[in-house]
């Protein structure tokens, strides 16, 4: 009899498989939904297998996707937060932080060395309808998305 880790681990491995898979065949946006919807249930009982679903948000974010959110311009006043520095194990739990820092109407530029895309999945699945998402800048080499909270 396998141990609920196991089986936990040997679910994940499956999952990741099947959102590749989604991808490739051409939903990497419907895969990266689900993905973060895992994504957010695993993150704090098991951040390990968390960190699987995350890898594989990462691999379908390299896929085309037409449905990329539009670019706008960003307000003068938007605090930066640049996360190149900062471990990918803390990341996204800084950028989680700041947006739930924020009132309505208000937002901060994100800066990142890779396309967000993921985290993206993960606002949606979290904060559907109650976020903003305009990339300013989109790589190579720098990422800068305005994530914002809209006025109420």
């Amino acid at each position: 009899m396998q141990k609920n880790a196991d089986v936990l681990a040997d679910t994940v491995a499956i999952l990741v498989k099947a959102l590749r898979e989604l991808g490739t065949a051409g939903q990497p946006a419907a895969a990266s939904r689900l993905a973060a919807r895992a994504w957010w249930v695993l993150r704090e009982a098991s951040p390990r297998e968390a960190e699987h679903i995350n890898g594989a948000m990462h691999f379908l974010a390299r896929l085309p996707d037409e449905s990329t959110p539009r670019e706008e311009t960003t307000m003068p006043t938007d605090p930066v937060l640049d996360v190149r520095t900062q471990a990918h194990g803390q990341r996204h739990t800084l950028i989680f932080g700041a947006y739930s820092e924020l009132k309505p109407g208000t937002g901060f530029v994100l800066v990142n060395d890779h396309d967000p895309k993921p985290l993206y999945y993960q606002f949606d699945a979290q904060h559907k309808g109650d976020f903003t998402w305009d990339y300013l800048e989109q790589g190579p080499q720098v990422w800068r998305v305005r994530i914002g909270r809209p006025a109420k």
